[in-house]
């Protein structure tokens, strides 16, 4: 890393030091930074003429947004780990002793990501000043990694903020608006970004010679009342106790005990408290340690790649620039669309005519995207004028008026192969000859649904997830007929939507969807084979999945879970067939939350309960026995990944990586896995063949192993 011009001004001493990684988008910390801040620090410490330090960014938008991850994989022993994070504590204490020891005060000047080692050099100072930008976040999101903070995050954090507040931000890893750093203490004063150097020089200013309070910048601020109960219960030994146990209820609460990371950042916050700091920075550099060198942390970081990589890729390689896409058609008013419609909004900036068959279709659309947009402006991620700008993009109609100039018609109506066909003549009739149509299906083949269209070419798929606002996965689906041009225009309006993006071929289910099916199926299977709902469904959710297929079942919709099956059972035969349980659930009128009756009970505002023990009887299935939960882990893992590995082997995916993603983002495959691939070549990929072949035998042909699995089982080769 360069730290270009750290420049003085000789008529008020305020030094003004600005990072800067030579050749990078953005400035992270590595090896390389060592040495550079190391003579900067020697220069300000020996330096009488400088009396106050600004540390800042050159790079506009980009403070400094954590560690060099390509750093952290050359770091395979523990011991080697937790070295190097002493060092780095070593310079970060230099960086505090300016202000604490030297009475020279330290500005951080913050404008763009200040994240894990970003915000914890910005700890080391004696005040932080962040812009308002969009841009600027602040956070330690070092457990989604795998590790934690480990630039001193556990111990300066909640000396800054109080230990509620810090840990709510290091179990999470979730970052903060400026707005919300100010309010809890992380931040003492927002301003435009046109004035922050302005600002933080009078400030650095005004502090030399008023070091006193140093420790304790935005007290006023933490000292509101919202914040006095949180202190009391902080500042004795029974409340802290408290506090601890609570954190480590509700984060075991969402992790499961399946991530490492978030259990030892909680152990090395409160050895920093009870022990002292010292205490606490020895702990966290040996924790660190042994995280960067875990299997969870190093499939965590794979997803962190491939998700980084996508970013950069326009989904087919070496080809030029994507149509631009100012104005988007959505056809349906639904869930889906709405949502559709909201980031094509409010994220990719489009203006978007939406069409739904009433008024009443159209005002619910346009009523979902306000609400949306009221709540941007209230957690002031938008300013009210933007937010007004934004709902003047928007318009609805009942008829084909304001399509003819459409750059993307997006459908999302119901899965009929008929409607979808005529909807998409119906759009070429009033539509140029450059616009791309989107299908949203999630498993009719786009190559069915183009069979009619006289612009072939222009014809692909837009997979979207719900709810569309937080998913962050979209498959974008390609025919043999698909133009290149239209398949970059489509990924890069997926990039603008806020969503990573996987390109699949054409075929039923396309990818996620195809490897859902026998996941779900195989958990029937156990269903009928004698286990409980609540087994199957706490079995998967214990080896990672945010919920088990049962529960998926009834959140999908059952009906909806049999029309996709028999889609599939048509595509791929009797390896698609599950047992015959989803006919007798629909002609009993289950069709899961959506109307209150499924696999689980739910009252009248739709709030689930316990398993509807009725729903064996209307199965027609007998009592109830216990099946071990690896041996349900086992078979409904099993029964995805085998497909996965198919889907690759058919050339449905381009490549394992996207096969991961797609898993992880769409289907909620448990990241710290790694996604099919990764965990296969994690287990070895000869001992999946082995389990595969066992259940085969035991089963039947439907876990006979991919073909690819066999070869490269043979020829020792990994997918990633």
């Amino acid at each position: 890393m360069e730290l270009t011009h750290f420049s003085f001004d000789t008529d008020d001493g305020v030094a003004l030091v600005l990072l800067d990684r030579a050749g990078e988008s953005m400035n992270t910390i590595g090896p390389e930074i060592y040495e550079d801040l190391t003579a900067v620090i020697d220069r300000i410490e020996s330096d009488p003429s400088i009396k106050a330090v600004v540390l800042g960014s050159a790079k506009p938008g980009s403070f400094l947004a954590g560690a060099d991850i390509r750093f952290l994989e050359t770091l395979t022993d523990p011991a080697e780990a937790a070295a190097a994070i002493r060092v780095l504590h070593a310079l970060f204490a230099r960086i505090e002793a300016l202000h604490t020891v030297h009475g020279k005060p330290v500005v951080m000047a913050i404008d763009g990501a200040c994240l894990g080692g970003g915000l914890e050099l910005a700890l080391t100072g004696s005040m932080r000043i962040a812009t308002g930008s969009s841009k600027t976040q602040l956070g330690q999101p070092e457990v989604q990694l795998g590790v934690l903070p480990a630039g001193g995050g556990t111990q300066r954090l909640p000396r800054l903020v109080g230990i509620a507040a810090a840990l709510d931000m290091i179990l999470t890893g979730r970052s903060l608006r400026p707005y919300r750093a100010h309010k809890i203490g992380l931040v003492d004063e927002i301003v435009p970004h046109e004035v922050l150097y302005d600002v933080a020089r009078r400030r650095a200013l005004d502090a030399i010679g008023h070091l006193d309070d140093s420790e304790g910048s935005g007290v006023k601020e933490f000292l509101a009342p919202t914040h006095l109960q949180e202190l009391a219960l902080e500042q004795n030994p029974v409340g802290r106790r408290v506090l601890f146990r609570r954190a480590e209820e509700a984060m075991l609460a969402k992790t499961k005990g399946l991530y490492p990371a978030p259990k030892r950042a909680l152990e090395a916050v409160k050895i920093g408290i009870d022990d002292g700091p010292e205490a606490g920075y020895e702990a966290e550099a040996e924790f660190f340690g042994e995280l960067v060198t875990s299997p969870e942390s190093k499939a965590l970081r794979s997803i962190f790649f491939a998700s980084r990589m996508m970013k950069h890729a326009s989904g087919i390689a070496g080809f030029g620039e994507p149509k631009p896409v100012a104005k988007v058609g959505v056809l349906g008013g639904g869930l889906m669309g709405a949502g559709i419609t909201s980031v094509s909004v409010l994220r990719a900036g489009a203006t978007v005519r939406v069409k739904e068959v009433d008024e009443p279709g159209v005002q619910r659309v346009l009523a979902h995207v306000s609400k949306n947009v009221a709540s941007q402006v209230k957690r002031r991620r938008l300013r009210p004028f933007e937010g007004e700008q934004a709902m003047n993009k928007l318009t609805g109609t009942t008829d084909w008026s304001g399509f003819a100039n459409a750059d993307l018609v997006i459908e999302a109506v119901f899965e009929s192969l008929d409607l979808k066909q005529a909807l998409l003549a119906e759009v070429e009739a009033v539509t140029a000859e450059g616009t791309v149509f989107a299908s949203n299906t999630s498993s009719l083949p786009i190559s069915e649904i183009a069979a009619n269209a006289t612009r072939p070419e222009a014809v692909l798929g837009m997979h979207y997830f719900s709810p569309v606002e937080k998913m962050p996965l979209l498959e974008v689906i390609v025919t043999e007929d698909t133009a290149d041009w239209a398949t970059v225009t489509a990924v890069a309006f997926g990039k603008r939507q806020g969503k990573t993006v996987i390109v699949v071929k054409d075929g039923p289910g396309f990818y996620t969807t195809r490897i859902l099916v026998p996941y779900m199926n195989e958990a029937f299977h156990v269903l009928a084979d004698g286990a409980s709902v609540e087994d199957i469904d706490s079995a998967m959710t214990a080896w990672g999945f945010p919920v088990g297929p049962v529960l998926l079942s009834d959140e999908v919709g059952i009906d909806v879970g049999a029309h996709i099956s028999q889609v599939m059972l048509h595509a791929f035969g009797e390896r698609m067939a599950g047992p015959e349980m989803a006919a007798r659930l629909v002609d009993d009128d289950r069709m899961g939350r959506k109307n209150g009756r499924g696999f689980y009970r739910y009252d009248d505002k739709g709030k689930r309960g316990g398993v509807d023990e009725t729903v064996y009887q209307a199965l027609g299935i007998g009592p109830r026995r216990v099946i071990p939960e690896s041996e349900i882990q086992q078979r409904i893992s099993l029964a995805m990944v085998n497909e996965a590995a198919r889907c690759l082997e058919e050339g449905i995916l381009q490549s394992a990586l996207d096969g991961d993603i797609g898993a992880v983002m769409g289907l909620g495959f448990p990241p710290f896995r790694g996604g099919p691939f990764w965990w296969v070549d994690h287990v070895g990929i000869a001992e999946i063949v082995d389990r595969l072949d066992a259940l085969t035998e035991r089963h039947g042909m439907r876990f006979e192993p991919a073909e690819i699995l066999r070869t490269h089982a043979e020829s020792r080769q990994t997918f990633r």
